[in-house]
């Protein structure tokens, strides 16, 4: 066997914050670890969010119609508290992270509101339903159930529903990219972009990149094999894989929305994101892809003071800026 390379060193600035992340969020969650995860310090973090950014969104829980035959779909509803300007506001459609197992609609969601104060957007933000209890399809049926509802109810919260950009880190970047695919193959609304940061694409936990990260960092092969099982049972790895729940799985990547797509040279899932955005160019399609030196699995959420994340942060704002603009 091949031996496997050292890792890339990790950002100075990220390695020396990565103890204290490795407290929250270690590298190798087992099936074993899922429940304790969802009841940990963190869920009561997510309940004390204000959502509200000090008064600058209205914020509500909405019920709206699910798949056929399964629950209704919670979304988290944010709208600015100020009048809109200039007709109806773009709209970020958000997907949140926890390695389909972990995580409701306010996970992660701080980010995607941050963009929303600069850009005058509203912000939607899906709870799907989470594996091994909800296997594929739930997750991305839940998200498209919630995108259709929000595109046909764009009017009433003053959004447009010509201008939704699906964003998602982590679980839920891989989740934003599926749902891409499964809005092209039905004929669904268009999305206007795909916002894919560090996004979880690849069932086959095979790449270069994640057996030098094994045992490093804050995600690794072994939590990895556990959130695709968890999500796919016996089928993990074979080769009738859906790509609506591994879009890696794509054969065809060709009449896609424009794609943002960011990974840290230092965790898993460089690789598979790499391949993805090499793959949307052959397909003669628009993405614009970061990789950040030394940057860890969730780096520019974990230690957002950090240099390297405000260059993360920023570069997402400005694809952001740049898309509306068009």
């Amino acid at each position: 066997m091949t031996p496997v390379p050292p890792p890339p060193p990790f950002d100075p600035e990220l390695a020396a914050a990565l103890e204290e992340v490795a407290g929250t969020m270690g590298p190798g969650l087992t099936p074993q670890d899922i429940e304790t995860a969802r009841r940990g310090p963190a869920v009561e973090l997510l309940d004390a969010l204000d959502l509200t950014m000090d008064g600058a969104f209205e914020v509500e829980d909405r019920e709206v119609p699910g798949p056929p035959g399964a629950p209704r779909v919670s979304l988290l509803v944010c709208r600015p508290a100020a009048p809109a300007t200039a007709g109806p506001r773009p709209v970020l459609y958000h997907l949140h992270g926890g390695g389909m197992v972990l995580g409701n609609s306010r996970l992660g969601v701080e980010a995607a509101l941050a963009w929303a104060q600069e850009l005058d957007a509203v912000v939607v933000s899906v709870e799907y339903r989470l594996a091994p209890e909800h296997p594929h399809p739930a997750p991305v049926e839940d998200a498209y159930a919630g995108l259709l509802w929000t595109a046909e109810h764009a009017g009433e919260l003053g959004g447009d529903p010509h201008r939704i950009v699906l964003v998602g880190a982590s679980a839920g970047g891989g989740l934003a990219a599926a749902l891409a695919l499964l809005l092209r193959d039905r004929g669904g609304p268009r999305p206007l972009g795909q916002m894919l940061m560090y996004p979880m694409l690849d069932d086959r936990n095979d790449t270069p990149s994640a057996h030098q990260m094994a045992g490093v960092g804050t995600w690794d092969r072994t939590a990895n094999e556990t959130a695709w099982t968890a999500l796919l049972g016996d089928r993990r790895g074979g080769p009738d894989v859906s790509p609506y729940a591994a879009p890696a799985r794509a054969g065809d990547l060709s009449g896609l929305p424009p794609a943002f797509l960011d990974v840290g040279s230092a965790e898993t899932f460089r690789d598979e994101v790499v391949a993805y955005a090499s793959r949307i160019w052959q397909a003669g399609g628009i993405a614009e892809l970061h990789v950040w030196p030394g940057g860890f699995h969730g780096f520019d959420g974990f230690v957002p003071q950090a240099a390297l994340s405000r260059a993360a942060r920023a570069a997402q704002l400005d694809w952001l800026r740049r898309l509306l603009a068009r």
